[in-house]
């Protein structure tokens, strides 16, 4: 299928083609915040280049600078088993970049005090007051075992957001015991629909998460898990409301992202994207159904959102938490949420970095990853930049220093994800040609 693509410049004849796509963010000519036309074209070249060989189904992509919108391309299909070309406005499914969504809601309710960081969760989900710990041992034989201990101590809101709290995920953890007390509770499906634990009522949710053992002792290790899933169920405790009307109102409303949520309405089915075929199996990947209102809005891996509205998210934490007038977070709770949380005192088995690129040098703030330094990971950046992607191929950052928002969407899930991260990275950044001075917010 020929790509259809804009190329964002003052004289370009098909600019008026943005009005169909979602209100993203004002549009620049590229050379205005230091971007090459030129160089941001490769971006569409070689992500077309990947849709004609039949590896990627198509994609939206969104590249801002200066809080301005300088690049958008829509290629490939909307769908693999039809005829209609993808639009501007796609709907996706995000998987875990709700995380950085629910982290957010988290951080709006510190800044009322209505939780701290430092809190136990068991303050407002009592079950976890006494989770204990599953230990591992072998025999001679090398026979693997599971006994538990005490927990030395609990969990806090703040190792949810960071993924320190000893959850785990069952499609990832190589605990046996863990992973049966995950499936034994509707956590986790073997054999069945990745990473969907959205059937199960939130009461539910957290009696079989307090039930199951925990993969390490709090605070301890960086394991990536249930634990936005979690701290999902803790901001409805704390706010007194459901997650996604929570996040409706703080979050989704004032930013204008009226395409984000955890289900999509029947009138706006037609713009939901579809994934493309498994190389493995010759099926179609499976992926979660979104088409109606689910038991639990899960923080982990629930909702669904488009390029545009996840665009003005991201460029409200670059802006310090403000957009257009709106604030939603102060720019001292971004500025935590975007620090490096793990230190010296937390291991890291699998770097966030390695997980999400297969590159090492990031770290984990609350909520996405951070970079370290300038150097060592295999990509191009800045320290401080941040970052998170989704299961079905979705991936945004945000680079401070550089001034760039930048918003991949696909739905492919597969080997070939941080293949394709780490290539819009380079792309998006090769296209920087001129530091031009910060323009203000």
């Amino acid at each position: 299928m020929p790509a259809r693509t804009l190329l964002l410049s003052a004289v370009l004849a098909g600019a008026h083609a943005l009005a169909a796509a979602a209100q993203a963010l004002p549009t620049t000519d590229p050379a205005a915040v230091g971007m090459s036309v030129e160089r941001l074209a490769r971006i569409d070249a070689a992500f077309q280049a990947e849709i004609d060989k039949g590896a990627l189904p198509g994609a939206v992509i969104m590249v801002a600078r200066d809080g301005q919108l300088a690049h958008v391309a829509a290629l490939g299909a909307q769908n693999p088993a039809g005829n209609a070309p993808m639009g501007e406005d796609g709907v996706f499914r995000i998987y875990s970049m709700t995380k950085p969504l629910v982290s957010v809601a988290a951080m709006i309710l510190m800044e009322e005090a209505k939780l701290q960081l430092t809190d136990p969760v068991s303050k407002f989900l009592p079950e976890f007051a006494s989770t204990p710990v599953s230990v591992a041992s072998a025999n001679v034989y090398g026979t693997v075992s599971y006994a538990t201990v005490p927990a030395a101590r609990q969990m806090t809101v703040q190792d949810l957001l960071r993924h320190t709290s000893g959850l785990a995920y069952g499609e990832l953890t190589g605990n046996a015991a863990v992973k049966a007390a995950y499936a034994e509770g509707g956590l986790f499906n073997p054999g069945g629909m990745a990473f969907d634990a959205r059937s199960v009522e939130p009461a539910a949710q957290v009696a079989a998460l307090a039930k199951a053992p925990l993969v390490h002792q709090p605070g301890t290790v960086w394991e990536y898990s249930l634990a936005s899933d979690l701290l999902g169920r803790v901001v409805e405790a704390a706010s007194g409301q459901r997650l996604g009307d929570f996040l409706e109102a703080r979050v989704f409303a004032p930013l204008g992202m009226d395409d984000t949520g955890f289900f999509v309405d029947e009138d706006e089915a037609m713009r939901l994207v579809e994934p493309g075929v498994d190389p493995a199996t010759g099926q179609p990947y499976a992926m979660i159904d979104v088409s109606q209102q689910p038991a639990n809005d899960s923080g982990g891996a629930g909702a669904v959102s488009t390029a545009g509205d996840y665009l003005r998210f991201t460029q409200m934490l670059l802006n310090g938490g403000a957009l257009d007038g709106t604030r939603i977070l102060s720019p001292t709770s971004v500025k935590l949420m975007t620090s490096d949380h793990l230190g010296d005192r937390i291991a890291q088995p699998v770097e966030p970095g390695e997980l999400l690129m297969g590159v090492p040098g990031y770290s984990f703030g609350l909520g996405f990853m951070v970079r370290e330094q300038d150097g060592v990971a295999g990509v191009p950046g800045s320290q401080g930049e941040f970052m998170w992607a989704g299961y079905g191929g979705t991936f945004f950052w945000a680079d401070p220093e550089e001034r760039i928002a930048a918003v991949l969407m696909t739905q492919q899930p597969g080997a070939t994800r941080a293949y394709y991260r780490r290539m819009i990275k380079q792309l998006v950044h090769q296209a920087v040609v001129d530091e031009t001075p910060a323009m203000a917010n």
